[in-house]
């Protein structure tokens, strides 16, 4: 019985939980948020990891449905592959499939993009133009508008590529924003004057295995609070935290992966 049931848990965390994709719906209230956006659909991928372990059919069938919902603006916050020998091929094959706003789409890059230990800016240089020549508009440490909505991209911490007030130097404090930013320790980070808004970070993947109504016990970020989901931060600052979609092991336990479909309201 008891080696019955253990083997059921491992199947479960195994074969079933990885690929059992949430999907999440709610607001988000922007301040200054023109009245043409109201109502506008924004998709939160995250984390794809793209490469050895994730299951292409299953991030293909991720992204197809994701296209059904027609969002008009789609957003990726890093880690869209995991390295391995032949990772430009294999993203030249699956970037095509990735799911892009009828009105916009733009991500950044996360550690992972950046090769072996987080060391390799040409890897992350062509993992970038590859996603822009698939319809994604890459940003590092710089800003974007989209019919008065800013869109703000830092670069990554643990590559040492994450540089705020570089990103934030073009954006207009009277018009709505919202900052994509891979790792939620950037959020404790100096350098975000002037910004008082949303953050959208990924990176932790929740944890991928917790006990219920425990935190996880394995998360890479220095505050172990950033866990999944949203988090107050000072200066007026909020940040939604996504699960992801994809893995670096397949298993996941009680946190199931997850795409985020924001509707975009006035604050």
């Amino acid at each position: 019985m008891l080696a019955g049931g253990g083997m059921g848990a491992f199947l479960y965390t195994w074969r079933w939980e990885p690929h059992w994709l949430r999907v999440v719906r709610r607001k988000l209230p922007l301040t200054n948020l023109p009245d043409r956006l109201v109502g506008t659909r924004l998709a939160h991928l995250t984390d794809l990891h793209i490469g050895p372990r994730v299951d292409d059919s299953y991030l293909i069938d991720t992204f197809k449905r994701v296209r059904r919902y027609a969002p008009e603006i789609v957003v990726y916050t890093g880690d869209f592959t995991s390295y391995e020998a032949n990772i430009f091929e294999h993203a030249s094959r699956m970037f095509p499939h990735l799911p892009l706003g009828t009105r916009a789409t733009f991500g950044v890059l996360g550690n992972h993009d950046y090769g072996p230990g987080w060391a390799h800016p040409e890897v992350a240089a062509k993992i970038a133009a590859l996603a822009k020549a698939a319809g994604v508009d890459i940003l590092r440490n710089e800003s974007a508008e989209i019919e008065g909505l800013q869109i703000v991209g830092c670069d990554d911490l643990w590559a040492d590529r994450f540089e705020p007030r570089q990103a934030l130097a073009a954006v207009d404090p009277q018009k709505a924003s919202l900052v994509l930013s891979h790792n939620p320790d950037t959020a404790d980070l100096p350098g975000w004057e002037g910004h008082s808004g949303w953050i959208l970070a990924g990176h932790t993947h929740g944890g991928e295995c917790k006990p219920p109504f425990l935190p996880p016990p394995l998360l890479p970020v220095r505050n172990r609070i950033y866990t999944s989901g949203e988090f107050a931060l000072s200066g007026g600052r909020r940040m939604y935290i996504n699960r992801g979609v994809g893995y670096l092991f397949r298993v996941r336990f009680h946190v199931r992966p997850e795409v985020v479909f924001f509707e975009l309201a006035r604050a």
